[in-house]
C-alpha cells in the first residue's frame, strides 16, 4: 500500500539550505585538520609507478604545481558543483511534490487493478478445467465416429460385393454379348470370387439368400459365352478367311471370355480350348498342304543321282528320267551363280504360287524351301503370340502346330531322299541358320526344336551327296573321261565351280568339317587329273593339260571371291611348278643344243685342267645356228603357246617366262665365249642382248 507524505513548507526549505551551508563549512574545517595529520607513505612507489604514464598526472607535474594544491582545487570544484545541484533541486521542489502526488494516485489505481486481475485469474482457471473436459469428450466422440465410418465402409463394401443388381441380372440373362456384357461379366466374376474368398462371409445369412442367384447367373453366363465363343471359332473354318486379321480384330477383343471360363467354368474352358486347337490344327494343316502342292508345280529340277563331278559327259536316260543334254552344259549343278542371292532375300515375303505359275516361272528347290519356311515362321510367330495373349498359355501352340509340322515333315521327307543337289542342300542349311537368327531376334522360341530337326536332317544328306561326288572322282573311268585335248577338262571345271561354291557358302561360317571334306575332294581331283594327264603320249601335252586345268581352276576360285584359301594356294603352287617345267620343255624343243651346252659346259673355266677344254669350234655351230633361226624359233614358240593354252593371258605369261629364260641361257653362252681363247672371232655371229630384249618386249606388248 502507498503511504502519503506531506510536502515541506517554505520555511523548511530555507532551513534545509542553511543547514547545508553549515554542513559544507564543516567539511572545509575537516579538510584542514586532515592536512595537519601525518600522512603514511606506504605503497607510494607503486602508485607513482602506475601513474607515471597518466596524462593528467604528467600535465600537473609539467606545470610545477604541487599535487596537494591541485587536489584541493579539484575537491573545491566538486563541492561547488554539488552545491549548485542542491540549489537546482530546491528550485524544482514544487514539481517534485506534484510528481509525488501523481505517483501516489497511480499506486492507488494499480492496487485496484491488481484486485480485479486476481478475480479474472480465478475465473480463467475455472474455464480451463471446463475446456479440458470438453476436449476429452471431443476425442471420445471422434474415435467413435472413426470406428463407425470404418464399420460403415466395410459394411457398404460387403453389401456392394454381395448384392445382385437387377440391371446385372437383365444383362447376363437377356443382353447381347458385347462390351457392356463383358463389363458385367467382370462384375459377376468379382462377386463370385468374393463369396469364395473368406470363410466368414460363407457363414453370413445374406450370402445364403444371394448365393443361389449368383450360381444361376454364373451358369447362364457360361452357357452364353460358350455359344458365342464357339460361333466365333467356327468362323475360322470358312474358306479364304484371313486368320490373322480375324484373330487380331475380333477374337482378341473377347479374350476376357476365356479368362472368365478359366476361372469359373474350367470344364467349359477345356472344351473351348480343344475346339480352338482342333479348328486351327485342321485349318493350318490344310493351308500348308495346299501351299506345298502349289510350290511343287514351280520346282526346277537341278540334279539327279547321276549328276556328279566324275561322271562322263553323256548318260543314257533312266527309267523315270527324260533325255538330257551333256552334263558339262548343266553348270547350275556345280556352280553357285545367282543362286547365292537367295541368302540376300531372306526377308522377302513368301512366294505367291499362282502368280509365279501364271508367269511360267520355275525355281530351284532352295527358293521353294525358303518360301515355305518363311510362311511357316510368320504363321508360327503370329499364332504363338496370339495363343499367349488370348489363352495365356504357350503350350497350346505346339498342340495346334502338330498338324502343320506333320504336313511339312511329310513333304520334306519325300523331297530330301531324292535331292542330289549338293549346292542346294548347302544353301538350305544356310537358310535354316538365317531363319534361326530371325526367330532369335523376334524372341520367339516356338520353332527352335523344329529348325534344329531340319538342320540335323540336311547335314547327313549333304554329306551323302558330297561323298557321291568324292566317289565319282575316286572311281572315275579314266579311259571314258579322257579326251585328246589339252584344254581344261569338263570334270576339272565342275570341280572348280563346285569347290568355289562351297568355299563361298562357308565364308561366314568357318565350318571345319566342310573344309576337311573339301580337302579330301581336292586330293581326289589331283589324283584323277594326274591320271588323265599321263594318258597323253608325250610329256609336253601332259604339262600343257595340267597348266590349263590349274589355271582354269584358279580363275574360277578367284571369281568366287578372295576366300580360296589353302586350296587356291595349292593349285597356284602346282601351276608355278608345271609352268617352269613347260618352259624348259619348250626351250629344249627349239634350242636344245644351246641349253645342253650351257647346262653341261658353261660352268667350266676355259683354263681349267679338264680333259677336254671348251674350244671355238665347239660353240661355233651353236652360235651360228642360233643367229640363223632365233627369231623364227621365237615365232614358233609364240604360235605354240597361243594354240596350247586356253587362257591368253596365262599363255603370254608363259611365253614371257620362256623368253626370259632363253635370254639367261644366251647370256651365259655369250659370257662363256668371251672367256674362250679366240672366242672374239665369233663376235660377228653373236646376236646382241639388246636385240633379244627388243624381241621379248615386242611380244610383251601383245598383252
Amino acid at each position: 500500500m502507498a503511504t502519503t507524505t506531506e510536502a515541506p513548507s517554505n520555511n523548511e526549505i530555507t532551513k534545509i539550505a542553511f543547514d547545508l551551508g553549515a554542513f559544507v563549512g564543516d567539511l572545509g574545517s575537516i579538510e584542514d585538520d586532515a592536512a595537519s595529520d601525518d600522512v603514511s607513505l606506504d605503497g607510494l612507489d607503486q602508485e607513482l609507478e602506475e601513474c607515471k604514464n597518466d596524462d593528467v598526472v604528467t600535465n600537473i607535474l609539467s606545470k610545477g604545481t604541487k599535487l596537494r594544491d591541485h587536489t584541493k582545487g579539484v575537491e573545491n570544484n566538486l563541492r561547488q558543483v554539488e552545491l549548485d545541484s542542491i540549489q537546482d533541486y530546491i528550485k524544482e521542489s514544487d514539481n517534485l511534490v506534484s510528481l509525488h502526488e501523481q505517483i501516489r494516485d497511480c499506486d492507488t489505481i494499480l492496487s485496484q487493478m491488481e484486485t480485479l486481475l486476481s478475480g479474472f485469474q480465478g475465473e480463467i482457471g475455472s474455464i480451463s478445467s471446463d475446456i479440458k473436459v470438453l476436449q476429452e469428450k471431443s476425442m471420445d466422440m471422434g474415435l467413435k465416429l472413426k470406428n463407425r465410418k470404418v464399420a460403415e465402409s466395410k459394411l457398404a463394401k460387403f453389401v456392394e460385393d454381395i448384392i445382385v443388381p437387377p440391371r446385372m441380372v437383365d444383362i447376363i440373362v437377356d443382353g447381347e454379348v458385347n462390351e457392356e456384357y463383358f463389363r458385367t461379366l467382370e462384375i459377376l466374376s468379382k462377386k463370385l470370387k468374393f463369396v469364395e474368398a473368406d470363410q466368414l462371409i460363407k457363414g453370413s445369412k445374406a450370402l445364403k439368400d444371394v448365393q443361389p442367384e449368383l450360381e444361376k447367373l454364373r451358369q447362364k453366363a457360361v452357357t452364353k459365352v460358350f455359344d458365342f465363343t464357339v460361333q466365333k471359332l467356327y468362323a475360322l473354318r470358312k474358306p479364304k478367311t484371313n486368320i490373322q486379321i480375324l484373330q487380331q480384330s475380333v477374337l482378341l477383343k473377347y479374350k476376357y471370355v476365356i479368362s472368365f471360363l478359366k476361372e469359373h467354368a474350367k470344364e467349359v474352358y477345356i472344351e473351348v480350348r480343344a475346339a480352338y486347337v482342333d479348328t486351327m490344327n485342321k485349318v493350318l494343316s490344310a493351308h500348308f498342304r495346299a501351299y506345298i502342292q502349289a510350290l511343287e508345280k514351280l520346282q526346277l529340277d537341278i540334279a539327279t543321282s547321276s549328276d556328279l563331278i566324275g561322271v562322263e559327259t553323256t548318260r543314257s536316260t533312266g527309267l523315270f528320267s527324260t533325255a538330257r543334254g551333256p552334263l558339262k552344259n548343266k553348270s547350275a549343278v556345280f556352280a553357285l551363280g545367282e543362286r547365292i542371292n537367295i541368302l540376300k532375300d531372306m526377308d522377302l515375303p513368301a512366294l505367291i504360287p499362282h502368280i509365279a505359275e501364271a508367269g511360267s516361272q520355275k525355281y530351284p528347290y532352295e527358293v521353294l524351301f525358303r518360301s515355305l519356311h518363311k510362311l511357316l515362321m510368320d504363321t508360327a510367330t503370329s499364332e504363338y503370340l496370339f495363343c499367349d495373349d488370348f489363352f495365356g498359355e504357350e503350350s497350346i501352340f505346339y498342340e495346334i502346330f502338330a498338324g502343320p509340322f506333320a504336313v511339312v515333315d511329310e513333304h520334306f521327307n519325300s523331297i530330301l531322299p531324292n535331292c542330289y543337289d549338293a549346292i542346294g542342300l548347302m544353301l538350305m542349311i544356310r537358310i535354316i541358320h538365317q531363319h534361326q537368327l530371325i526367330m532369335s531376334r523376334r524372341r520367339i522360341p516356338c520353332l527352335d526344336s523344329y529348325l534344329d530337326k531340319v538342320n540335323i536332317a540336311l547335314w547327313p544328306r549333304f554329306k551323302m551327296v558330297f561323298d557321291l561326288h568324292l566317289s565319282s572322282l575316286r572311281n572315275a573311268n579314266v579311259k571314258t573321261l579322257w579326251e585328246d585335248d589339252v584344254h581344261p577338262h569338263y570334270v576339272m571345271r565342275r570341280y572348280a565351280e563346285f569347290t568355289a561354291s562351297l568355299i563361298h557358302l562357308n565364308v561366314e561360317y568357318g565350318d571345319g568339317q566342310l573344309e576337311l571334306n573339301m580337302e579330301r575332294l581336292r586330293m581326289a581331283i589331283d589324283d584323277l587329273l594326274m591320271k588323265l594327264a599321263k594318258t597323253f603320249p608325250k610329256p609336253k601335252p601332259q604339262t600343257v593339260f595340267l597348266i590349263n586345268n590349274y589355271d582354269m581352276t584358279i580363275a574360277v576360285l578367284k571369281e568366287a571371291g578372295s576366300e580360296g584359301g589353302k586350296i587356291q594356294l595349292h593349285f597356284e603352287e602346282l601351276l608355278k611348278s608345271n609352268t617352269s617345267l613347260f618352259v624348259e620343255e619348250l626351250l629344249l624343243e627349239h634350242f636344245s643344243d644351246l641349253i645342253k651346252f650351257v647346262k653341261s659346259r658353261a660352268s667350266e673355266e676355259p683354263g681349267s685342267s679338264t680333259e677336254k677344254p671348251i674350244t671355238v669350234a665347239e660353240v661355233e655351230m651353236i652360235v651360228k645356228d642360233f643367229a640363223s633361226r632365233w627369231k623364227a624359233a621365237i615365232e614358233l614358240m609364240h604360235k605354240d603357246v597361243i594354240t596350247s593354252f586356253s587362257n591368253f593371258l596365262c599363255g603370254m605369261e608363259i611365253l614371257r617366262a620362256a623368253l626370259t629364260q632363253l635370254l639367261l641361257y644366251y647370256t651365259r653362252l655369250s659370257d662363256t665365249i668371251k672367256k674362250i681363247v679366240g672366242g672374239s672371232a665369233l663376235n660377228k655371229d653373236l646376236v646382241s642382248i639388246s636385240s633379244i630384249m627388243y624381241e621379248i618386249r615386242k611380244y610383251s606388248r601383245t598383252f
